[in-house]
């Protein structure tokens, strides 16, 4: 059991700031405490922001990149090599809409799974929720979703503009839901592979291309329909994933088109949530003794 003293003070007999011990309950997310240390979680949040591209010649610029490179590939690929039908929405568009959804989930996963790994240092030398790494980590990402979302925004313009059918729908009072949805899944998933990693060195390998699987799995560059239709022996798998659900979702709000039943959204809700408290769990059950491990 740890004592933190208030400052310039070292005697038992004053009263303590606050009490860190090893018994916890077992679904502890402290608020308060994480609260008390929201400066430092505005400062690693800066920090993600301001260095993830510093040393790179394109630098922000990436930001812009990565979704509308992918968009152009997967429009290539899959809606004129594979003659993958989007409908009444231009390709590119349909595609972008899925990948930005998708990269914010992919982002959070990723940038969460390897938590107690690359913060041993920090970890094993002062005090703080440790639960700070992953919530920065989701806030941070938060922004450059943000960007990518304005860049859907300029081309859904422009496609409208250019005789295009788009509209949304009253579905877009749900967004906030769906970006906690995403959030919840990438933390529950990343928080679990995080303190499994801390044992298990093998997982960091395989979540790089285990996430690029699940992405396909994930109807993020087809729609939900054409997988029932031409596979409907092994249309389940992407019907149930509830990342397809929140893709769907997405792209029904954004463009009037997908699949979207309310069944399909309180399932999502709810797996999102059942896989937070499980990694909530496992994370503070970790953070006990993973110094020992690490």
């Amino acid at each position: 059991m740890q004592k933190i003293f208030p400052e310039n003070t070292l005697t038992e007999n004053d009263d303590w700031l606050y009490e860190i011990t090893p018994k916890r309950k077992l679904i502890d997310l402290n608020f308060k405490e994480i609260w008390r240390y929201r400066d430092l979680l505005i400062l690693f949040v800066k920090r993600d922001i301001v260095t993830v591209y510093k040393q790179t010649i394109l630098g922000p610029l990436w930001y812009f990149i990565q979704p509308l490179f992918t968009s152009i590939i997967f429009t290539l690929v899959f809606n004129n090599i594979a003659s993958i039908p989007t409908g009444n929405v231009p390709s590119f568009l349909f595609n972008l809409t899925g990948i930005t959804a998708w990269n914010y989930f992919n982002q959070c996963l990723s940038g969460t799974s390897n938590t107690f790994t690359a913060n041993a240092g920090i970890f094993g030398k002062v005090y703080f929720p440790r639960l700070i790494m992953p919530l920065k980590t989701v806030i941070s990402n938060l922004f450059k979703f943000g960007i990518q979302l304005l860049i859907l925004i300029i081309f859904y313009f422009y496609f409208l503009f250019n005789g295009a059918e788009l509209s949304p729908n009253s579905n877009l009072i749900l967004f906030p839901v769906y970006v906690l949805m995403m959030a919840l899944l990438g933390l529950g998933a990343g928080m679990t592979i995080s303190a499994l990693t801390t044992k298990y060195r093998d997982l960091t390998v395989l979540v790089g291309f285990a996430t690029t699987l699940l992405m396909y799995i994930s109807a993020v560059p087809y729609p939900l329909s054409e997988v029932s239709e031409k596979m409907p022996d092994w249309a389940w798998l992407v019907k149930y994933n509830p990342l397809t659900q929140i893709i769907e979702g997405f792209r029904y709000m954004v463009l009037d088109t997908g699949t979207f039943t309310w069944p399909g959204f309180l399932y999502t809700l709810g797996v999102s949530i059942v896989l937070f408290l499980i990694g909530l769990i496992i994370f503070n059950r970790t953070e006990k003794n993973f110094i020992d491990t690490v």
